[in-house]
């Protein structure tokens, strides 16, 4: 039920509800305010207050304040200085505003009371809700101690519901508008519902609140626990002279925040450095932990060099360093070309293959060099565990990162030249595959994020230009590989050789033994007779050996005789290196029936091979001797089985080969022997032999041979050629498939050589046999020879 309306002085409150029977004071400093304030007090006292929706409206209007507001009795009006009332009031009941009255001294509202009696529920649903209500208020002075201390007495002497309350509403601390939600309910079931949500959420938020006050205690607490605790670890370690310990930590927590590495490798570090303060420094755990993070501390996380971009100063270093080898000089300069038009750090995984001693890993070093770039060097040589290449993981006993992330650590910097030295050596163990683990290290796919077992954080491999060597490609594993560009470093000339000893290899030995350029002197033809009679290989290192030998006889002469210097002549020799130990097997004087000179490729360069054929009364078998391979010995087997299916050509009788045993036989039987190349060589010296025809003894062949007479091509064309020249031979034969790989060869080799190509055994025979292959038909090969 509502009243009649009546018209009284309003004042808007700025961010202030006021309930019924409650008493408040606030203070006034709007003269509208305090004028209706004034009015009031000369009426009967009552004043209506409404608070505003806008707090920074400074002139409200109807639109400007709640409609629902509190009638109240003015029980206290004091001025304070700057124009400042304090006014105290007791909360009479609600009331609904309906228009403000067009005055403009004051604000005069048009209002009508509200009655909130309970006259919705019964008394036993009163009851209820007030006990509900009281036990939230309960639970709500748990949290706020002090609210319940000042109202709590009061509040029990309340036993109407809608008092209650507006009194537990404006006794706690909430927001004007949780109030004003509050008193715009007159339902007194509604008035509950919105009082018990607010309660609700109080108790909600003060719980939350004391579990957060609980947790920022406890670790403040925790934290000064810890303080005092290391405090006294602190004076415990310097009585015990463990002092450096702490010290230990502490460096590496400052060596962390220079350090210049990705953020993930910094929070790596850091937890590792906390776990070592709570390691007992006498413990086994410390020196493993210690090890650890001084390693992490020492790799090159973000940390590069600067390469130089001079391709005239790289072609510079490397014909300094290395004589010949131009297709390799070629190769590398017009990889650091594309390296500095790209300017991208990632580079083709190159392969230098070839024999020992050919300057492999001296031309990695003068790359190195030209790029200036620091040198890292790997030997595989052996290697047989994967946790070489990958390191230990830090479990076992001794652990250590792998021989990569050694590299990259000694290096200093991400962006190395690193070496992996014979990797045509590695090999595998029940422990695991080496060259799989070397699969991603030489993968720019994968080697962006390498993880070794010990470091246990992805490192970055992109920017590391890897050079790898070996001696044969067919030992490298398929996959391997396929990851790396072949580059193929040949066998030195004769001439090659003679300038790099006296280019180099003179002028390091003489430094090396302490002697002047005037104390010795090696004259060329010396040398040449040194190349060729004292050393067999391709490469360059018995030859250095020797001339070492040469400077220490010589250092010794100047030492104990006074000699000033020494002439090294071919007559002289003897004295100095003693008798000559190798001969070049050179081309027969008189042609010879059954015996052929082939060509044959070896790890030390090229050599000669005198096959010999002999027939003999028998059972047609066919004997093979010299230590032959399996590869070899089917290629005679395929020989022969031409040789049987042209019987017919060459006048040979049918049942020739059923009553006569052949014997091949290759010299040197204490050397193995293999591969197909001596295929032609053996088919024309068992021709020879069958028919009793001599085979010119200034030519030698090369080429595999099929049932059909087919010749195919063969490898190593330049050493056998080279071999073919330092045995005298005036005429070389090769297979026609061949003749790219012939075009390729310098001059300086093939000079003086007639080179002739062949693609079947009737063209091989026309040039190789004294006569000719249209008189063999003229004869008749019977039983007998």
């Amino acid at each position: 039920m509502s009243e009649s309306r009546k018209l009284i002085p309003t004042v808007a409150l700025r961010g202030m509800t006021i309930m019924p029977d409650t008493i408040i004071h606030f203070d006034l400093s709007r003269q509208k305010s305090i004028l209706a304030v004034e009015q009031a007090m000369m009426q009967n006292q009552t004043i209506f207050l409404v608070a505003q929706k806008d707090m920074d409206v400074k002139e409200p209007g109807f639109s400007d304040v709640y409609h629902m507001g509190t009638i109240a009795n003015i029980r206290q009006v004091i001025k304070l200085p700057n124009n400042i009332v304090r006014v105290l009031v007791e909360g009479i009941a609600r009331a609904e505003l309906f228009a403000f009255e067009d005055i403009d001294e004051y604000l005069l509202a048009d209002v009508v009371t509200v009655d909130a009696s309970a006259v919705d529920i019964s008394d036993a649903e009163a009851e209820a809700m007030t006990r509900e209500i009281m036990e939230l208020f309960l639970q709500y002075t748990t949290y706020y101690p002090k609210v319940g201390k000042a109202v709590g007495r009061q509040l029990a002497e309340v036993h109407d519901l809608g008092k209650l309350l507006d009194q537990i509403v404006s006794n706690i601390p909430l927001s004007f508008t949780n109030r004003q939600s509050v008193l715009e309910k007159d339902e007194l079931k509604a008035r509950f519902h919105v009082v018990k949500e607010i309660l609700t959420q109080e108790v909600t938020v003060a719980k939350i609140r004391g579990e957060l006050q609980s947790q920022v205690k406890g670790r403040v607490d925790k934290n000064q626990k810890e303080y005092i605790l290391r405090e006294q670890l602190k004076y415990i370690r310097e009585e015990l002279g463990e002092d450096n310990f702490a010290s230990d930590a502490d460096r590496f927590e400052e060596e962390t925040e220079g350090l210049n590495a990705p953020d993930e490798v910094k929070e790596k570090i850091k937890k590792e450095i906390k776990r070592f303060r709570n390691i007992a420094s006498s413990s086994a755990e410390a020196t493993v932990a210690r090890a650890y993070i001084e390693t992490l501390l020492e790799m090159p996380w973000d940390k590069a060099s600067e390469d130089n971009k001079d391709l005239k100063n790289a072609k510079k270093i490397l014909d300094e360093d290395h004589y010949g080898l131009e297709k390799v000089k070629e190769r590398m300069l017009e990889f650091l070309a594309v390296r500095n038009l790209t300017n991208k750090a990632e580079s083709p995984i190159i392969c230098l293959v070839g024999p020992p001693g050919t300057g492999k890993t001296s031309i990695a070093r003068s790359i190195a060099r030209a790029l200036e770039k620091e040198y890292v060097r790997i030997s595989l040589g052996g290697v047989r565990d994967e946790a070489e290449i990958r390191g230990h993981r830090r479990t076992y006993v001794g652990a250590m990162p792998g021989r990569i992330a050694m590299g990259l650590k000694n290096a200093g910097v991400k962006n190395p030249l690193m070496l992996l030295d014979e990797i045509d050596k590695v090999s595998s163990d029940y422990k695991g595959d080496t060259s799989s683990a070397l699969l991603e290290v030489l993968d720019s796919e994968q080697n962006v994020k390498f993880r070794d077992h010990y470091i246990e954080i992805p490192i970055d491999l992109s920017e590391v230009l890897f050079v790898t060597t070996a001696n044969s490609a067919a030992d490298i594993p398929r996959p391997l590989l396929d990851r790396m560009e072949i580059v193929e470093v040949s066998s030195y000339t004769e001439n090659e050789k003679l300038h790099i000893a006296k280019e180099h290899l003179i002028h390091k030995q003489l430094t090396k033994h302490g002697l002047k350029a005037s104390n010795l002197k090696i004259t060329d033809e010396a040398l040449k007779r040194i190349i060729r009679n004292y050393t067999r290989e391709a490469g360059v290192r018995n030859l250095e050996r020797r001339i070492g030998e040469i400077c220490r006889k010589t250092a010794r002469q100047i030492f104990e005789e006074e000699k000033k210097s020494a002439r090294v002549t071919p007559s002289s020799l003897s004295s100095y290196l003693g008798k000559e130990k190798y001969r070049f097997d050179e081309a027969n004087k008189t042609d010879e029936v059954g015996i052929v000179r082939g060509l044959a490729w070896t790890s030390v360069g090229g050599d000669t091979l005198e096959i010999e054929v002999n027939i003999m009364p028998g059972k047609g078998e066919l004997a093979l001797t010299g230590q032959l391979g399996d590869v070899m010995k089917e290629s005679a087997q395929a020989g022969m089985g031409y040789i049987r299916s042209m019987s017919k050509e060459y006048g040979i009788a049918a049942d020739y080969y059923k009553k006569n045993d052949f014997h091949i036989h290759i010299p040197e039987g204490a050397t193995p022997k293999d591969g197909p190349s001596a295929g032609i060589t053996m088919t024309t010296a068992l021709i020879s032999a069958i028919m009793g025809i001599p085979v010119h003894a200034d030519v030698a062949m090369t080429g595999e041979i099929t049932l059909r007479g087919r010749v195919l091509p063969i490898g190593g064309l330049k050493e056998k050629i080279l071999a073919a020249k330092n045995a005298k031979i005036q005429t070389v034969l090769v297979p026609e498939k061949n003749r790219s790989d012939v075009e390729e060869i310098s001059d300086e080799i093939k000079g003086g050589i007639e080179i002739v190509y062949v693609e079947c055994m009737k063209e091989v025979l026309d040039r190789a046999l004294c006569k000719p292959m249209k008189a063999l038909k003229k004869g008749k090969v019977k039983d007998g020879n």
